[in-house]
């Protein structure tokens, strides 16, 4: 079995990586479901770090690809807009659902502010038993000595139901917001769907959903869900009147509370199992779950880019980036970038400088669920080693096909208890 290339790959992409730069084509598909991208990025940083793709399906763009470039543009909001969108993807422009994550100052602040309380210290320290408890049941449900897809019965179906909770959303009903996460994070290219105007369809069903929910809310006492949140906020309580900023704020929770947990749990337990010393050095020391966590999201990159555009003319890297460029932050490799993550492509859970990952971003877009994110996955692995002496991955990984989600369909296991 080979854990680290997990699809069938036509060689010709393969031997791409031996031809000159602006012949590759590295953001395509089946690299990034094959998991072969890395050493394309490892030569874009070694050879030209801050590199420019005339022609590509995505039209022109630059690839920022050093973790201190990639924070030099995150940071810099004024330069680099996000209000064009955050993905290599074009927003079509019949179908702009906007969002405070693809808005610059000052609306961004606005309405960011307007949903963080639901990430405040407070509401997290009141929602660790419940994640706590709920992780305890799946795990508690599975079965020991058999076969079983990790992803769904684990990763998806603890997040889905903390994203019910963080939305006051039908629990009975959670599985429909995992769909509108995968639908909003993937078109054709994904399978999910089989035509764009399917996507869409799919899309404005959530939006019907959550616009009786909004209703419901509006015409309720305040509540600590955020749709309630957004419903009363002072700032917000008109955004029902623009139904796709609406939809834009719903798919970039929904994403952000599902997709950064989802595939890191599932990514840690393929890591423990790609590098077995730090399984042992794991199980005899239980204190590194904190620490193990930060470097199991650097290690996946849950999220492998970020887009931004220049509002003006910018030198990066000795490069002359023009007013109107597409910029895309590959977190990816920054979170590879040897220069800063000692031998990167391994999963070292003591890693001292592990919590200094991109994969949140930087400056006024960090995500705002990071403490979230990092606080189920803790409780999840606390909960493992309570239970299984190991997770053991049986079968090939199937990743998604996709070069902006970096996440598992399938997952294989095996549970070994306790001795």
């Amino acid at each position: 079995m080979n854990l680290y290339r997990s699809a069938n790959l036509d060689q010709a992409k393969v031997d791409a990586y031996g031809k000159e730069l602006d012949a590759q084509d590295f953001t395509h598909w089946d690299l990034w479901q094959a998991d072969a991208i890395y050493p394309y990025f490892e030569r874009l940083r070694n050879e030209d770090p801050v590199h420019y793709t005339p022609e590509s399906r995505y039209g022109p763009f630059w690839s920022v690809t050093r973790f201190e470039d990639i924070k030099a543009v995150d940071k810099n909001n004024e330069v680099f807009s996000s209000a064009s969108g955050i993905s290599i993807i074009d927003t079509p422009v019949d179908f702009d659902t906007a969002s405070f994550i693809a808005m610059d100052q000052p609306q961004h602040d606005v309405q960011r502010k307007t949903v963080t309380p639901v990430v405040a210290p407070r509401n997290l320290a009141a929602l660790e038993s419940v994640i706590r408890q709920r992780a305890g049941d799946i795990l508690d449900s599975l079965p020991v000595g058999e076969t079983f897809n990790w992803v769904d019965r684990v990763s998806i179906e603890l997040t889905t139901q903390m994203l019910a909770t963080l939305f006051d959303f039908p629990f009975e009903e959670r599985r429909r917001l995992t769909y509108w996460s995968d639908l909003a994070t993937g078109g054709r290219e994904t399978g999910l769907v089989k035509t764009n105007q399917e996507r869409r369809e799919g899309l404005l069903e959530c939006l019907k959903v959550f616009t009786g929910l909004w209703h419901e809310r509006a015409n309720g006492e305040p509540g600590n869900d955020l749709i309630s949140m957004l419903a009363h906020g002072e700032t917000t309580r008109d955004m029902i009147n623009r139904p796709m900023e609406y939809l834009g704020n719903l798919t970039l929770l929904i994403v952000g509370g599902n997709d950064t947990t989802r595939n890191s749990i599932s990514g840690g337990v393929l890591a423990l199992n790609q590098f077995p010393r730090e399984y042992d050095k794991l199980r005899a020391d239980h204190s590194l779950v904190p620490n193990m966590v930060a470097e199991i999201i650097r290690w996946q990159t849950p999220l492998s880019h970020m887009r931004r555009t220049a509002l003006s003319d910018y030198e990066l890297g000795g490069k002359q980036i023009r007013k109107g460029d597409k910029v895309i932050m590959w977190y990816v490799s920054g979170n590879r970038d040897e220069s800063v993550f000692t031998d990167a492509d391994r999963l070292i859970i003591d890693r001292r400088n592990a919590r200094n990952h991109v994969s949140f971003g930087f400056g006024i877009h960090r995500c705002m669920g990071n403490r979230l994110a990092e606080m189920q996955l803790r409780i999840v692995w606390e909960e493992i080693l309570k239970r299984f002496d190991k997770v053991e991955v049986v079968g090939e990984p199937q990743r998604v096909r996709s070069n902006f989600v970096r996440g598992y369909a399938q997952l294989p296991v095996k549970l070994h208890p306790l001795n």
